[in-house]
């Protein structure tokens, strides 16, 4: 058995191992995010507005379990990111043990993305799952007696996942209102003058 590290203290293991179900759905994020923004920027989609707002989410949840990552190592916890392939793999993830974790493999759930309104929608659903998690993740620090962690939590993810959250709703609201899922040149105005795209 390992011995524990020489800076672990008042760190207890429910905290570490929610940590590390936390870096492995942040990368989860970042990878279906990858995903979404090359489906957008592909030649029979072109719609490079969307296609940088995704790369831009992709590259923020990277960073998000890199400070994860950073926490864990402070914190004199032991780092553990596991590929998720298979069922039994899967249940290292769930939260409490009763199958609640959103995620059961780490290749994002489709390839092909549909409308821009369609992989909004999908991008909302993902960041409402992340955000159950960090407050589940929270909570058990609450639970756990980890101010140090409720603290890390508060300053650098709770209110960026609301904001983020907001913006996405948002950009749904609108594509909504134009009818982008129906009307491509609506779905292209949004993704030049609202996204940036370029012609």
């Amino acid at each position: 058995m390992e011995e524990p590290s020489q800076i672990h203290q008042n760190y207890h293991s429910d905290c570490e191992a929610a940590i590390n179900r936390m870096v492995n759905m942040e990368f989860y994020a970042s990878y279906t995010y990858t995903s979404m923004a090359y489906y957008f920027s592909r030649d029979d989609v072109a719609l490079q507005g969307f296609a940088h707002f995704f790369k831009q989410n992709s590259h923020e949840e990277r960073e998000h379990a890199e400070k994860f990552l950073e926490f864990q190592n402070k914190r004199g916890g032991a780092v553990v990111i596991i590929q998720l392939m298979n069922e039994q793999v899967s249940q290292y993830f769930c939260l409490y043990g009763d199958g609640s974790f959103p995620f059961t493999h780490q290749k994002p759930e489709r390839d092909e993305w549909g409308t821009g309104l369609e992989a909004m929608q999908c991008a909302l659903q993902l960041e409402k799952k992340v955000n159950q998690a960090l407050l589940d993740l929270h909570n058990i620090a609450s639970e756990r007696g980890d101010p140090h962690l409720c603290d890390f939590l508060e300053s650098n993810y709770l209110n960026e996942q609301v904001e983020a959250i907001k913006n996405l709703g948002d950009h749904i609201t609108n594509l909504t209102k134009m009818d982008a899922g129906n009307n491509k040149m609506a779905e292209y105005l949004f993704d030049k003058h609202t996204l940036g795209g370029q012609s």
